[in-house]
């Protein structure tokens, strides 16, 4: 077993290593690292209900609140795999009418219990 082991870490210093190359002059250039991220939310602060549910691609389920002041809440059905899909629930609260926060919220995941 060491032996395999050192034989497998002489090899691996044997290859050269390389990094990535740079972007060619004048473009294209890749997105930057945030742009990348997955859990890159699109809203915003101040955003109406309509221009959060635009931006969050589902439709916003009243929950609770006076009108101007509501909770609404979104489901999201990114992720997961073909058999068990994945539903993430995300509170959207608003005040005066424009968004001023957000919460995710996961559940309990049935599978660990």
């Amino acid at each position: 077993m060491r032996l395999l082991a050192t034989i497998a870490m002489l090899l691996g210093t044997a290859l050269p290593a390389s990094a990535q190359g740079l972007p060619p002059l004048g473009g294209p250039y890749p997105p930057p690292f945030t742009a990348t991220l997955s859990n890159n939310i699109p809203l915003a602060y101040g955003m109406s209900a309509d221009e959060a549910g635009f931006a969050l691609g589902v439709p916003l389920n009243y929950i609770s609140g006076h009108p101007g002041n509501e909770i609404f809440l979104a489901f999201r059905g990114y992720g997961g795999s073909g058999l068990f899909p994945k539903r993430d629930r995300l509170y959207l609260q608003f005040r005066k009418g424009r968004l001023a926060g957000w919460k995710g919220d996961w559940g309990n995941n049935w599978m660990w219990q």
